[in-house]
């Protein structure tokens, strides 16, 4: 028996739940007041709503709770994606929404559309341009967040594909824009991209011996939004240093783990012409970007990449070599229990000898972590600011 709508009882499960994390939030809260006369007009036609990065499902499902059905709605994460699910079904609102990727479909003939402002302004910019082209010409945007989080730079993005952007009173550390009239024809998101050069011998596809550069090149793709974009992260970069020369992946593909923009899934393809490689996110944009920084780099045919919670697509001891950047960041919160999910999650899909290479920012001491997760547990490289281990599967 389902749960009358509660917002204050919304979960973020199966996302880390702890105290101090909370599924909904004043800036939720003032998204939804400033929208109530806007979303009660557009009632009366299923579609006409959308909601773009709702966390856990506060304004997808008070929308539902006030009648709203047709709701087309985009999260990144997929926990997020989950995690409204399961509140929906726990409060009898299963079918009122739909869950869409970015693109033309979700947002075609909007009318209205409550967003979450990203902290990217390249995401932003991927967002108001897509509405450009494809919402109702009478398209109305309630974009909000924590004024901690917002920029004037914000306005700006908006205001290049809208004609008017209104900026609400700020309430429990919160704010509003409010875009119309949408301009300029819009487009539908690019991936930029950046070639860099790292160290490390490359080796001909075709000969299977070196190139004697003793360098080598990559091709970084990245939607807006994506963690470090078209660059390549400092952590990435050091991982990348420090991965060893050769690499036995036994009869399973090489785990690039929260790829993010795939650098270490592409990379390894790139340095090993033999090797498949299996790269894996919960973040559409990430998995997106991942997806052209392999094909950008004429690896596509053996970069394999997927959207996933975990590796929960993969069997127990399917492989023996895993490179992991653990994120450390819920939202806009540090929480270290991210990680500790993930090397679980490795040592589970790990077979035994099996290696995970991880580098981590040298503060949040992981090791003991690691040698309890996975098992022995090595230091292979300190630097300033990060660390690269090794632990071995018992």
């Amino acid at each position: 028996m389902s749960s009358p709508f509660a917002l204050g009882a919304l979960r973020r499960y199966p996302d880390i739940e702890a105290p101090e994390l909370t599924a909904v939030d004043a800036a939720d809260r003032l998204i939804l007041d400033e929208s109530a006369a806007m979303r009660a007009e557009a009632a009366t036609g299923a579609g006409d709503l959308v909601v773009i990065g709702d966390d856990y499902g506060a304004l997808t499902l008070s929308a539902a709770a006030e009648g709203a059905r047709g709701i087309r709605v985009h999260q990144d994460p997929l926990l997020g994606e989950r995690a409204l699910a399961r509140n929906a079904t726990e409060f009898g609102l299963d079918g009122t929404f739909t869950s869409l990727p970015l693109g033309a479909e979700l947002v075609r003939g909007a009318r209205v559309v409550l967003l979450r402002l990203p902290r990217s302004l390249e995401a932003l910019d991927d967002i108001a341009a897509l509405l450009a082209a494809h919402a109702a010409p009478d398209v109305v945007v309630v974009a909000g967040g924590r004024i901690k989080h917002m920029t004037v730079a914000m306005n700006d993005v908006l205001a290049r594909h809208f004609s008017r952007v209104d900026v609400t009173h700020a309430r429990q550390k919160s704010r509003v824009l409010i875009a119309r009239a949408p301009q300029g024809g819009g487009h539908d998101p690019v991936a930029a991209c950046r070639t860099h050069a790292l160290p490390g011998e490359m080796v001909d596809p075709g000969t299977g011996t070196g190139t004697g550069t003793g360098t080598g090149s990559i091709t970084v793709c990245a939607f807006g939004g994506a963690f470090a974009g078209a660059s390549i992260d400092i952590g990435t970069r050091f991982l990348l240093e420090n991965l060893p020369a050769r690499i036995d992946a036994g009869t399973g593909p090489a785990i690039d783990f929260a790829c993010g923009t795939g650098v270490v899934g592409s990379w390894l393809a790139l340095r090993h012409p033999e090797l498949q490689v299996y790269a894996s996110d919960q973040s559409a944009v990430a998995v997106a970007s991942a997806g052209a920084t392999a094909q950008a780099n004429g690896v596509a045919d053996r970069v394999r990449v997927v959207r996933d919670d975990g590796l929960s697509l993969r069997a127990d001891a399917s492989a023996s070599f895993i490179a992991l950047n653990p994120p450390f960041h819920t939202g806009a919160t540090v929480h270290t229990g991210l990680a500790g999910r993930l090397f679980a999650e490795a040592a589970r899909v790990l077979e035994p000898g099996g290696e995970l290479w991880t580098v981590w920012n040298s503060h949040l001491a992981y090791r003991s972590q690691l040698e309890r997760i996975v098992g022995p547990t090595r230091q292979v490289a300190r630097g300033a600011k990060f660390t690269v281990t090794v632990s071995t599967r018992r």
